[in-house]
């Protein structure tokens, strides 16, 4: 029914649409300025960010009087100060020894999380849910604070001590990749098992064929993490290697720093540099993977 006004006349109903108009549209001008800002806060946040990065790569080009002083304009000696610590302070050697043990737990720890997430998910077993609230409980010790009898049981009961297998080893048996495939399975729809148990598939046939290929964006998401994370390992090579031919990158890195801080600081810069090239290659071939692996939504 219509209403009417005081004065007697009808009001039309659709004068109450009419009046909430909707707000016109942003103009060019008001839009570009909202880019603007957008895009200066965020490339300020990047530069913020990047900037201790890009110290210690302006530093690495510069000369030993160079590096101490106020300049922040490149250099001409990267190739110098590269090859210092290259072959003067043998980092090549440390690079080399850090890229076996890192691919050697990125492959243990990827394969061993995945037949552990496969039997948490496939199979049954008594005390199955105490088991995985106890993996999840050792995600929350650190290394640190098991060093000390992680210590006793590599150099005293396994006589691993000065070794790669107590480089190697330890860290393969992580619970880090385990909860992350375990998600990832529980996704897949059990008719899928159910098919190649009536095909007669076993569990690592299965494993192979059917869950591994619709798992490589985790398995590369994982594999960046793992990577990265044996990569910069320094407290337990430190303790538990002696030798000098063994020892990894960061502890390389560390002993560059002692025989360069007196002298030349722009071999460390270099060397700091160099050190960050594998992780960030490694990242690079799987950024793709990476960013899948971790996407929310049903398009992993």
């Amino acid at each position: 029914m219509a209403r009417s006004f005081p004065d007697g006349r009808a009001k039309d109903p659709s004068s109450d649409r009419s009046s909430k108009r909707i707000p016109p549209p942003r103009g060019p001008r008001k839009q570009a300025w909202g880019h603007f800002w957008t895009h200066l806060i965020l490339s300020a946040a990047v530069l913020l960010t990047a900037s201790p990065l890009l110290f210690a790569l302006v530093k690495a080009t510069q000369t030993s009087a160079q590096v101490t002083g106020p300049s922040l304009l490149p250099g001409l000696s990267f190739l110098d100060n590269a090859r210092a610590a290259w072959v003067g302070a043998g980092l090549g050697h440390y690079m080399l020894n850090s890229t076996l043990v890192a691919v050697c737990v990125t492959l243990g720890k990827t394969v061993l999380s995945l037949l552990a997430a496969l039997a948490f998910v496939y199979f049954r077993f008594p005390l199955k849910g105490v088991l995985f609230a106890a993996v999840l409980l050792a995600l929350t010790l650190p290394t640190e604070l098991l060093i000390v009898s992680l210590f006793d049981l590599v150099s005293g009961g396994l006589q691993w001590a000065d070794s790669y297998a107590a480089l190697i080893v330890p860290f393969v048996a992580s619970a880090t990749g385990m909860p992350l495939f375990r998600q990832h399975f529980m996704n897949i729809p059990s008719s899928l098992s159910d098919a190649a148990r009536m095909d007669g598939a076993g569990p690592l046939t299965f494993l192979y064929r059917v869950l591994v290929p619709m798992s490589w964006n985790t398995v590369g998401a994982l594999a960046v993490i793992q990577f990265v994370s044996a990569w910069d390992q320094y407290l337990w090579p430190l303790v538990i290697m002696q030798s000098d031919d063994k020892q990894v990158v960061q502890v390389g890195l560390s002993k560059l720093i002692d025989l360069e801080s007196q002298g030349n600081w722009g071999a460390v810069m270099a060397g700091a540099i160099l050190t960050l090239l594998p992780p960030m290659l490694v990242f690079t071939v799987l950024q793709k993977q990476f960013s899948k692996g971790f996407a929310l939504g049903q398009d992993k």
